[in-house]
Order: structure tokens, then sequence, then C-alpha cells
């Protein structure tokens, strides 16, 4: 089975770099092994670009193996310099133990912490905390070579782009005591991560067969990319956390039904749990049809699933569903219809401004005010083209205006161009 795991990462595109393919089979293939992947704080939340890497580690568990997701509380308060061009800002101790806390909470959701080979949650502040700054010189810092230090890509990038500080510099130590720590406390032999990480784990390598005598492995994950060349996990309002707080559900639902049709293959491959053959049932349908893009929907339906649940899943498609026609907009409950509705352009409409405190500007002023068109001359063409909606129905006359009755939990209005522009109203 492990060998059948190697071989669908690199099907999957996933395999980046191992120390020594043949011995890291042989020794997973002995039994379950222990191996670890580590998440700094940086953020409040990990965001879509943490689970490319997360779902390998939920890969390696599903095939028997033990997984211990670090979180990084000592390695949170210093900063990894890895495909960073500046220093980054250093969060105070709380805010790092705040976001170390709410990060676990995540992980928590894709592992299992039950079973013979149950996922164990570690923090490398519990045994970095401890140690004072000469003894970790003395015992740890001797055995790295600066000359080395300086080669790292992400250093050596960093010295090219303008310099480092001794904080960052002092990074890859501080994840190579990791995993002689974990190798030590949890016989720990494999850190898996992203393909920028390869440097920061060698060091753990080199650090363990000096220290202990003993060698283990490290496997890299390639880094997710868009087939444009744009950068993954990013949007027009800015990244796409896993926090439903910081991305709703809905939105969440949205980036992976808006994947381009040239990444829908390789996002399927990347994050979906389907089998080999259910995926190549899906590509050979994408190819054929994309306009259907029943592809682009089980990629959602499986990540919203994965990262919010069953039902939130179920709530955001209906919403999806019903705001471009296929559904009663009326029948969604309050929290996801406003979810749904703040993703569009919006406009809104103070009560003092209704006419006789009922009447709404017509429905040509309120696509103007909503940025869909760039002028008041435009959505009457819109109008007189039939091509003209308000809560999914089609209006008429130019100077049609929506009255109090016609909003959606007496609060909404939407507005929609053609068969796929949508923009909102909100009474305020």
């Amino acid at each position: 089975m492990t060998r059948q795991l190697i071989e669908d990462l690199e099907w999957r595109g996933l395999l980046a770099q191992t120390t020594d393919r043949d011995a890291l089979l042989k020794d997973l293939e002995s039994g379950p092994i222990s191996f670890y992947l580590g998440f700094d704080p940086t953020a409040p939340s990990l965001h879509v670009g943490n689970l490319v890497v997360l779902l390998v580690m939920r890969r390696f568990q599903l095939a028997g193996h033990k997984p211990l997701p670090l979180v990084g509380g000592a390695t949170g308060l210093v900063g990894d310099p890895s495909g960073r061009n500046e220093e980054r800002t250093l969060n105070s101790d709380e805010i790092v133990a705040e976001w170390v806390g709410r990060i676990r909470g995540q992980l928590e959701r894709f592992l299992s912490f039950e079973g013979s080979n149950a996922a164990q949650l570690v923090n490398n502040l519990d045994w970095t905390k401890g140690v004072s700054a000469i003894e970790f010189l003395r015992d740890i810092g001797k055995h790295f070579s600066v000359n080395q230090m300086l080669a790292k890509d992400s250093v050596s990038s960093r010295l090219e782009a303008g310099g480092i500080s001794y904080t960052e510099f002092s990074y890859q130590v501080l994840q190579g005591f990791d995993f002689l720590e974990l190798f030590r406390r949890n016989s720990c032999t494999l850190q898996i991560g992203g393909s920028d990480q390869w440097g920061n784990i060698i060091a753990g390598l080199d650090l363990i067969r000096k220290v202990e005598g003993k060698s283990a492995h490290a496997l890299t994950i390639q880094l997710m990319t868009k087939s444009d060349g744009s950068k993954f996990g990013k949007t027009a309002s800015g990244s796409v956390w896993l926090d439903p707080e910081m991305t709703s559900p809905y939105a969440f639902f949205q980036f992976w039904i808006g994947t381009e049709d040239a990444d829908v293959e390789k996002y399927l491959k990347v994050f979906s749990f389907k089998s080999r053959a259910e995926l190549e049932k899906l590509f050979v349908e994408l190819r054929e049809n994309p306009g259907a893009r029943v592809a682009h929907r089980e990629l959602a339906r499986e990540l919203t699933t994965l990262v919010h649940g069953a039902d939130q899943c179920e709530k955001v498609e209906a919403a999806s569903r019903a705001l471009f026609g296929h559904g009663d907009i009326r029948e969604l409950d309050g929290e996801t219809l406003a979810s749904a509705l703040s993703q569009l352009p919006k406009t809104q409409v103070e009560k003092s401004a209704l006419i006789n405190g009922d009447i709404f500007p017509t429905w040509v002023d309120l696509l103007a005010a909503t940025g869909v068109v760039d002028s008041k001359s435009a959505a009457r063409r819109i109008v007189k083209e039939g091509g003209a909606y308000l809560n999914n129905v089609k209006i008429s006359g130019e100077d049609f205006a929506p009255t109090r009755s016609d909003l959606i939990n007496s609060r909404f209005l939407l507005l929609r161009k053609g068969k796929r522009e949508l923009a909102s109203v909100e009474l305020v």
C-alpha cells in the first residue's frame, strides 16, 4: 500500500524531492512510521495553499502512518525567510499563542486522532522555551556550517535581494532542532514540507546524523501554481482562508467553482480523494464538455465538504443555484444569503431615500449604482434587450422601480444582468 501511495503522489504531480526514494520506500513498507509536517502561526488561519501539504499528510495517515502535525509556537516567533524578499513583521507572544490555538483546531478537521496511528499535535515551543541561548549555541549551533547555511536557496535569494537578519537566518537551525527533538521523542523519521522547505529539512537530517549518528528521510511537495503564472489561492479580495469567519463557506465554494478550465484537472489530482479511475472519468467529461462544469462542481463540493462540512456545502450550493435562478432565493437561510450577496458588487439604499417610504430608485439607477455597468444608458439597453432581472424575475420597463415588498428577508434585492452578472442592493 505504501508503494502505491508514493506512486499515487507522483501521478498526482505532488512529489518534488526525496532524499533516497528506495530507502524511504523500504522503511515505509517495513511498518508504520512517524512523520511530521510543520505549520507556523503567521496568521489566525491556514489558507488553501496549506491544504496542498496538509492533505498529503492525510494521505500518509490513510496509508497507515502516524502523523505529527507541528504548530510552530517557537518558529512562529522568529519567521521563515522562505519565499520572501523582506523581513516578516514579528508578532507578540500573545498573538502567536492565540494563532497556535486556532490553527491546532483547524488541523483536527483533517486528521484522525483515534486508532493505532492516531495523529498527535505537537508544538515546538514545548522543547525550545526551556533551552538557554548558551545551550542552544553549544549543543545545536556548533553542528551547523555557516557556509552551508549561506548556500541555502531561502538565504541566498534574500542576500541577493538586500540582506537578511540574524533572526531569520537562524530559522533553519530551529527547524533542524525540531526534527532532532521529534526523532528523539517520537521516533519520527520523516519530515514532509513544501519544496521551498528542502534546505531547512536537509539541515534537520544533517543534525540527526551528526548528533545521533542515524539517518532519517525528507519528502517535499510541489508548490501549487496556476496555469497563467499567477499565485494560487489569491482572489481580488485576498487570500482564501480555511476559517469561515475570514472566508465564508460560500466564497470558499465559489473559489473552486471559478477555477479556470486549464487548472481543474491539476487541482482535482492535488486535492481530491477520489480514485484515479473516478478522476479519469471526470477528466474525459471536462475535455468533451467543459461548459457543463461538472468537474468544477465536484472539486468545489469535495473541498467545501472537507473544510466546512456537508451541511454547509449543501447550503452554499443551494445559494449558488438560487442566485442564478435555479432555486427559490427566498428559501435560503439569512446567514447564507447575506454571505452569498456580500461577494457581489453592491450598493446600499437608506430607508430615508425611499419614495413614500416604500419605492426604491429605478432598476436602472440601482444597477448603475452597483458599478456592474458604467452608465445608466447602458443599464437601459440591458432592459430593452431583455436581460434585466430583479430577484430572478425578468423586468421589461426602463422606469420599473422595486418596492419594499420585493425585499428578500426585508433587507436585500438581487439584480441580474443577462445570465451570469449579479449585483445586490441592501436597505440600510
